[in-house]
């Protein structure tokens, strides 16, 4: 006749276990969500995304189809190439007529790296000349086993272009991360410019804006577009539109020289 009051306390032992493990459960999940949203992110975090969202293939078809008297439908391809002895990453940029990937009229190398601590900004990301071009044309679209070497890259890397100086947005923006050239800009000598600027924003989904200016002496624009930064966004699946148009056909900053 004992066997109900066994199984009673059998199942109340079990109920208790079970409460037990419910509340640990609950308790190691909250720790561990308590942990990833205590966790800092660091100088370096930044400096990784910024290389991640500037990655890949993107094109500025939808402006150019919005605006087509302004804007042109550019491809930009980004991909890494080498990364330095103190973590900073060296990047291949090209821009190109989207109907014409293969024939580049812009190539250089991107270095990406935190601010220094004394700086006011997350992201230091430095442009820089490549020492022959024809040597890297196409470079992302290549297998690696076609690439130049990371010890070749970094030889390859020439004169410093512009540095931009960005920042992570605050809540409610748009934006991930925003920048500029400081004060002034760099020189540059395109189209009777005497210096040039560059703006960049980082948002959502690896979308990337660009905005770059030539000034001459007394500060007129003499090139780029002036309605405001072109917008690259991941590439599309295709398109049959061609979106030139006559105006702002310049090489963006920074470029010094013809």
């Amino acid at each position: 006749m004992g066997t109900g009051s066994d199984s009673e306390s059998e199942g109340n032992g079990w109920g208790r276990a079970r409460g037990i493990l419910v509340k640990a459960a609950v308790l190691i999940g909250g720790a561990i969500l308590l942990k990833r949203l205590t966790k800092s992110t660091t100088r370096w975090d930044h400096a990784r995304f910024v290389s991640h969202s500037l990655s890949g293939e993107k094109f500025s078809m939808e402006q150019a189809s919005r605006d087509p008297d302004n804007y042109f439908n550019f491809r930009m391809v980004t991909c890494p190439a080498a990364e330095l002895v103190d973590g900073s990453r060296v990047l291949y940029f090209e821009q190109a007529f989207w109907r014409t990937p293969s024939k580049p009229f812009r190539q250089r190398f991107y270095m990406v790296k935190p601010c220094s601590k004394e700086m006011k900004c997350d992201v230091e990301l430095s442009s820089y000349a490549i020492r022959d071009v024809e040597e890297y044309k196409n470079f992302c679209d290549r297998s690696k086993a076609q690439r130049p070497l990371p010890e070749e890259v970094i030889g390859d890397i020439a004169e410093h272009l512009t540095t931009i100086y960005l920042k992570r947005c605050e809540r409610g923006k748009r934006c991930l991360y925003e920048g500029s050239t400081p004060s002034g800009g760099f020189p540059n000598s395109w189209s009777g410019a005497t210096y040039c600027t560059s703006e960049l924003a980082v948002l959502k989904n690896n979308e990337i804006h660009i905005w770059d200016r030539g000034y001459d002496d007394e500060g007129n624009q003499v090139w780029g577009v002036k309605e405001g930064p072109y917008e690259f966004k991941p590439a599309p699946a295709s398109s049959s539109n061609d979106m030139f148009s006559p105006l702002n056909f310049a090489p963006l900053c920074p470029w010094r020289k013809e």
